[in-house]
């Protein structure tokens, strides 16, 4: 071995640089080999092994040998270099006496490397100026310069400071508007002054070092292109720094349009604050004014509108003759969403009709007028002499989404090479129900057929897992991580790594039967029972696989659902009598809690084909399939501001036939007990197919994580709604409960959820609006719900076409919160937002009759949303006709 390489091995950086600076580059160039060489074995070691000390060493050699741009750039921005530490100085003093060609070169490959490479700005900074090129413009390198700015006060100064003497100041800053994203950076000093970016950037073009209409340009480019929040706030506040002329103001009419139409927020109320100056000073010309007006009205921000129709009526009170303009504009706030709108924007009308000249604007608001709530149409009639519409409501057609229909699980692995691509697959990431059992049915099948090629065929797959180490797997580590706590399944991948250690070797036989022995016995969070049902098939087919391998599992289900056909299991069982297998306890009982029961006719065929068999499972499958299903006792309980589910004990899940980690699902539970829960929401979903035909069940466990849904900012469990919702069985208190919990969500995506669970048990008829209504009026009570945030879930509801059932919901859970107004001064926050729904839906399906306690609310003084939306349920409520059915 050379000298060279026996220093680098050593770690010894210094002197391989003087070895370095001692070697023609045909020498340099000749090493190549033996370093590539040493970098292929130091990746094989463990990352704590004594060889991890040549990093440093082999970094600077790797780049001063090798001779092409490419190749050095892919070197110093290799994932596995990143962490050796070496400074640009040194690296630039190592490579100056390359041509200025390959240098620029160089500094070009760096900057096109992605940010997550980590490539030192100072080292691309610093090829630049030896090289003479220009300056790259690429992401990495903008994001570089920035926090170089930022850090480096070596320079002494201000940021302002720092900016002039920047010789590729122009091009760089050109280059900060086409980086995605950077907005968070500029604004992350309050100051504004020289020493934050939004004030030195200003101040760089009051100088004159900037073109400032280019800077301006690209701003307003910028915010039309739209990003991030932060990019809008970074943008907008630099606009806002350059304190633009009226001159450059009116220049960008049509940009300022843009913005008021579609930008955020903040963005476009600027737009509409200096289109609204250009107007009211004249120099907006009303046609423009008009078709600004119609895109804001278009938009849901309550404040932007508001401030339209107040920048409209001074428009309108300025110059009378633009009424035949304008108002027709005014008239797109007929349809908004909110009545506040509407109203406000009827009485603008009203206030200024008179000055119209055209009929046929006249016209245009007649038939604009057909979109105001019930309440407004008969006020906008008389306004305009127009005929009132008919009060008779035409039959409402109620639109429920269809129930989804199952998927059937496709054919299990037929090859080795097959199941461990399912297999590798669900260990990537969450799997669902179906890919966990297809991948979980492939491993056990092909563990029995062709052990020796399914491990082969799953050593990619082994070098992923952590329990493995490359081949040098330590068992006790394996051990210790997925016995804790009685299991250590924190997410349904878990799960599946427990046989895929088993079959490994890095789990020995004696702590697999433990494990399947101790299945049971643990205790911990409501989710406990089902839980152990979920590990303790696992553990035993591990341990199967190791002793007496299974030819199939009977429990993988028919459908995506958990569903399992009796008939499928009686064939599956009668395999198993003719090749002579011995069943799996939990396997067997799994499969038993998944067979449909549901259909009478289909259950007592199979369980005669199952008696035939004359075996002791196909015995024990007959009884079940004509057993009754026994309905536990439920009572609710109230812990702290959450409403629980206690359910009494489960006759025939407490059957001594059953497993010990089985008949935990029978005992009595009790929802006020506090445990930590560890589960990760890809394994919750696994639950509702362990028993899909007792949704119940299944949800009193799960009332806790919904209530975390709305109290909590706990995110993503609400994914398991639906599930639910598709699940067999009653669905009842606790699953109204899930329900009522998920509608008021903390997070968007846990709300859409539960209105997807919602539509799918009323397309199965199983929803109780009673019951759903009464829940949210309970909890809303309590102060676990907030209501704007129901209402908005209800909205999304109802607007699929489901008016009728979500105005039955809120029949139910309305009147008593609004009873709370005879004694409450103010309304709790959001139950205008929820009578408004309730007002809409009543509107669309013909609701008609009275709500209690209704008039208390339309009754009270002001114009709050409570009260218009109170008063324009009423006014529906009370028209003449009958509802539609």
């Amino acid at each position: 071995m050379s000298e060279l390489m026996d220093t680098v091995r050593a770690g010894h950086k210094g002197q391989t640089v003087r070895l370095l600076d001692t070697m023609t580059d045909a020498e340099r160039r000749a090493h190549m080999p033996e370093l590539k060489a040493l970098r292929k074995e130091l990746r094989a070691t463990r990352w704590d092994a004594p060889g991890r000390r040549a990093y440093p060493s082999l970094y600077v050699a790797g780049i001063v040998c090798q001779t092409g741009a490419s190749a050095v750039a892919a070197w110093i921005a290799a994932s596995d270099m990143r962490w050796p530490s070496t400074s640009p100085a040194l690296l630039l003093r190592l490579l100056g006496d390359r041509p200025a060609e390959w240098l620029g070169d160089l500094a070009q490959r760096l900057a096109q490397r992605p940010v997550s490479s980590g490539v030192s700005y100072p080292l691309m900074s610093g090829l630049v100026r030896l090289a003479g090129c220009p300056v790259p413009t690429t992401e990495a390198y903008v994001r570089g310069w920035v926090d170089d700015l930022e850090v480096n006060r070596e320079r002494g100064g201000t940021l302002l400071d720092r900016l002039r003497s920047d010789p590729h100041l122009e091009p760089m800053v050109g280059a900060l508007f086409e980086t995605n994203d950077i907005g968070g950076r500029l604004i992350w000093s309050a100051d504004k002054g020289p020493d934050g970016w939004i004030g030195a950037l200003a101040l760089v073009c009051a100088e004159g070092r900037l073109d400032r209409k280019v800077v301006v340009d690209a701003c307003v480019a910028r915010l039309l292109r739209g990003g991030t929040t932060a990019d809008s706030r970074a943008f907008l506040s630099l606009l806002t720094a350059l304190d633009l002329t009226r001159e450059e103001r009116r220049e960008r009419v049509g940009d300022w349009q843009g913005l008021a139409s579609d930008a955020p927020s903040t963005v476009a109320a600027h737009a509409q604050s200096v289109l609204g100056e250009l107007a009211l000073a004249g120099e907006l010309p009303p046609r423009q004014l008009a078709e600004m007006s119609e895109a804001v009205l278009f938009r849901a921000e309550k404040k932007l509108v508001r401030a339209q129709l107040v920048l409209l009526g001074k428009a309108l009170a300025r110059d009378g003759s633009a009424a035949d303009t304008l108002l027709p504009a005014v008239a797109h706030g007929f349809g908004h969403q909110d009545p506040d709108v509407q109203e406000r924007s009827l009485k603008l009308a009203e206030r200024h009709l008179r000055k119209v000249t055209d009929p046929g604007v006249r016209a245009d608001l007649v038939l604009a007028s057909e979109q105001l709530h019930t309440g407004l149409r008969s006020r906008a009639a008389d306004l305009l002499g127009s005929a009132p519409a008919a009060p008779e409501p035409e039959a409402h057609e109620e639109i429920l989404p269809p129930f989804p229909e199952p998927t059937r699980l496709a054919p299990p692995p037929a090859t080795a090479a097959e199941a461990a691509e399912e297999i590798g697959a669900a260990l990537a990431a969450q799997p669902s129900v179906a890919e966990f059992e297809r991948a979980l049915d492939g491993l056990v099948r092909l563990a029995h057929q062709d052990r020796e090629g399914l491990s082969q065929a799953l050593e990619p797959v082994f070098a992923r897992c952590w329990w493995d180490g490359a081949g040098q797997g330590d068992a006790r580590s394996a051990e210790s991580r997925f016995l804790r706590s009685g299991g250590g399944v924190y997410r349904a991948s878990d799960g599946l790594e427990i046989p895929l250690a088993a079959l490994r070797g890095s789990i020995r036989t004696g702590h697999l039967l433990k494990a399947v022995r101790e299945s049971g016995t643990h205790r911990g969070c409501q989710h406990r029972p089902l839980a152990e049902v979920f590990e303790a098939r696992l553990w035993e087919v591990a341990y199967r696989i190791r002793t007496e391998p299974l030819p199939f599992l009977l429990s993988t289900p028919s459908w995506s659902t958990g569903l399992l056909e009796p008939d499928e299991l009686v064939d599956r069982l009668d395999a198993y009598r003719r090749l002579g297998a011995r069943v799996a306890e939990t396997d067997f009982a799994q499969a038993l809690l998944r067979v449909r029961r549901a259909d009478p006719v289909r259950a007592a065929a199979a369980a005669e084909r199952a008696a035939a068999l004359g075996t002791a499972e196909g015995a024990r499958l007959a009884a079940w399939l004509t057993a009754e299903t026994p309905w536990p006792t439920s009572k609710r309980r109230t812990h702290a501001t959450r409403l629980l589910i206690d359910h009494g004990e489960v006759a025939d899940l407490r059957d001594d036939s059953f497993p010990a980690a089985f008949r935990l699902l029978g005992e009595p539970m009790d929802a006020g007990r506090d445990w930590y829960c560890y589960h990760d929401t890809g394994l919750l979903r696994q639950w509702p197919a362990l028993m899909p035909e007792r949704r119940e069940l299944t949800a009193a466990r799960m009332v806790r994580d919904m209530a975390a849904l709305a109290l909590h900012d706990v995110r993503g469990t609400g994914a398991v709604l639906p599930q639910l919702a598709e699940c067999g069985g009653e669905a009842g208190e606790a699953t109204h409960l899930c329900l009522a919990y998920g509608l008021g969500a903390r997070h968007p995506e846990d709300r859409l959820a539960a209105v997807d669970a919602l539509l799918t048990l009323a397309a199965d008829d199983r929803l109780s609006a009673e019951r759903l209504g009464t829940e949210i009026r309970l909890l809303t009570r309590t102060g676990a719900l907030k209501p704007a945030r129901l209402a908005e879930s209800l909205r999304t509801a109802a607007a699929t076409g489901a008016y009728r059932t979500v105005w039955e919901v809120l029949g139910h859970a309305l009147p008593p919160l609004l009873a709370g107004l005879a004694f409450a001064g103010t309304p709790m926050r959001g139950l205008g937002d929820l009578v408004g729904v309730a007002a809409e839906c009543a509107e669309r399906c013909g609701a008609r009759g009275e709500l209690p306690h209704l008039d208390q609310a339309a009754d009270r003084r002001g114009s709050s949303l409570l009260v218009t939306q109170a008063r324009r349920l009423r006014d529906t409520l009370a028209l003449p006709g009958t509802p539609s059915q």
